[in-house]
């Protein structure tokens, strides 16, 4: 297996917006670059008005700040970039320390395949401001799409009830990168296999596929395209039956499939791409049945999702296995996660905690909005799981400066966006806590888990919750919260930032 960088050769400092490097670009002048902070990133709304979200694109994380440099050409077009006065937007002594720039940060994160929920970190960044604010928009556009597409693919292998789902995404998908990040994250979400064979040769994805109608169209007629591609490919025998007429298409295949078993081949199955496919899937499972091949499959496509699988499910469709393409692929009824990387906390420059500062010379810092869901969490923030009798009952996001929770297991947590909505956690359940580390100094110290070990993990989670977070109408809603201290310190720095007394 190779990596995912090699998709590019170049350096991937560039990988960014310009008002990243502008900022950076001043911290530099003013002497900041060392300076202490920590980011993290969450976000705030489950996508598809569900009610969980999958943790996903940590590789695609590893991979950036493993290639985070600046090439000797990317140097050169940041010396082309000018001002309003039209002189240099950046000093050659600027862009000299950006080409000699080592990475030395903290990051800890949430593991790929983990179920997560609204305002809980799920990157946590710890080092040199400069740095820290370099990583910001790879690390949204890693985490954001491979997260909304992994959400996608679970809630769609939820509502295939066990059945295969295969990834047929590609060519509708967003670019080449959009489509191998989507293969992957569809892979993790539960997806059996990818009809992208750049994602297969890369991360170890089985790959599937076999003939499209131009296919068929290509011979004189459809039972001579079924037995030509049976002779061409006796081994890989899924024939598209609905090219001109599906039924008929049902009864060529099984003729090629008889010609196939007289070789000692099998007829793998047929595939659906067009029409009534809850009334076509029964109606070629009788004929199917009738000549002798109850094993083969019946593979449906065209834009399926979640919705219409449940719905061709209630009408007692006979599919086995569900081809998904372009509501996968694209996330199609959302098209961004809404992911935020916020400042949390921040060092004072002589090392004491001045006002709002706590522990080791650390400086909560707050975000304010007129929403409180966009009101951001100060400090350093942790993500506890609280589990009973082999079910996650809930979350506390807690503050590693100010929070006790580190020496015991129970406590209260509040809505972050309700404050009459809290909880007592139970000292006795087990516990755990998801942010781990991932770069310490700058040098990986994870060992990044197979994807098998990945897609593992996600099934495990979602065994573990109650399944009323897993419907796709009206989900329940699991009790996520701020540990008692930290929501009351929130509480205090909007009051004080809002100048109003206490």
């Amino acid at each position: 297996m190779i990596s995912s960088l090699q998709l590019y050769d170049r350096p991937l400092g560039l990988m960014t917006d310009l008002y990243q490097i502008t900022m950076v670009h001043g911290y530099w002048k003013l002497k900041m670059t060392e300076r202490e902070a920590v980011f993290h990133l969450a976000f705030r709304q489950h996508p598809f008005d569900g009610g969980f979200t999958v943790a996903c694109g940590l590789g695609g994380v590893i991979d950036f700040v493993r290639g985070l440099r600046f090439g000797e050409d990317d140097l050169a077009y940041l010396a082309t970039l000018c001002g309003d006065d039209g002189k240099p937007l950046f000093e050659n002594d600027f862009l000299k320390y950006l080409g000699e720039l080592k990475f030395t940060c903290d990051v800890d994160a949430v593991e790929e395949g983990t179920i997560v929920f609204p305002h809980e970190p799920l990157v946590r960044v710890q080092g040199p401001l400069l740095q820290c604010q370099l990583l910001e928009t790879a690390f949204l556009n890693q985490i954001n799409f491979a997260s909304l597409v992994a959400t996608k693919a679970a809630r769609i292998c939820l509502a295939a009830h066990g059945e295969p789902v295969l990834e047929f995404g590609l060519r509708r998908a967003q670019g080449m990168d959009g489509a191998v990040t989507a293969s992957r994250a569809a892979y993790i979400g539960g997806c059996a296999a990818t009809s992208n064979a750049l994602a297969g040769k890369i991360f170890g994805i089985p790959v599937k596929g076999t003939h499209a109608h131009s296919w068929v169209m290509c011979f004189a007629n459809e039972s001579e395209a079924f037995d030509a591609y049976a002779q061409a490919m006796p081994n890989n025998c899924v024939f598209l039956v609905d090219t001109y007429d599906t039924l008929d298409g049902v009864r060529n295949a099984v003729k090629a499939g008889k010609k196939l078993c007289a070789k000692g081949r099998k007829l793998q199955g047929i595939r659906l791409d067009s029409g009534d496919l809850a009334y076509l899937s029964i109606e070629a499972r009788k004929i199917l049945d009738k000549a002798g091949f109850q094993n083969a499959a019946i593979i449906a496509s065209n834009d399926l999702d979640e919705d219409i699988i449940r719905s061709l499910k209630e009408q007692g469709a006979t599919i086995g296995v569900w081809g998904v393409g372009t509501k996968l692929a694209t996330a199609y009824e959302q098209p961004a996660l809404g992911g935020v990387f916020k400042l949390s906390a921040i060092r004072q420059e002589d090392g004491n905690g001045g006002e709002g500062g706590m522990g080791g010379g650390w400086l909560h810092k707050i975000k304010l909005s007129e929403q409180l869901a966009k009101t951001s969490i100060p400090g350093i923030l942790q993500v506890r799981r609280f589990k009973i009798a082999n079910e996650f009952r809930a979350d506390m996001i807690f503050d590693q400066l100010t929070s006790s929770t580190p020496s015991s297991a129970g406590g209260i947590i509040v809505d972050p966006v309700d404050d009459t909505r809290r909880k007592t956690l139970p000292s006795h359940a087990t516990t755990e806590d998801l942010l781990v580390p991932i770069f310490r100094g700058g040098n990986l110290v994870y060992t990044p888990p197979t994807l098998e070990t990945t897609r593992k993990r996600l099934q495990d989670q979602l065994a573990a919750f109650h399944p009323g977070i897993k419907r796709v109408v009206n989900p329940h809603e699991y009790p996520v919260g701020l540990e008692k201290n930290l929501y009351d310190l929130r509480h205090k720095m909007i009051l004080q930032a809002r100048g109003v007394p206490e």
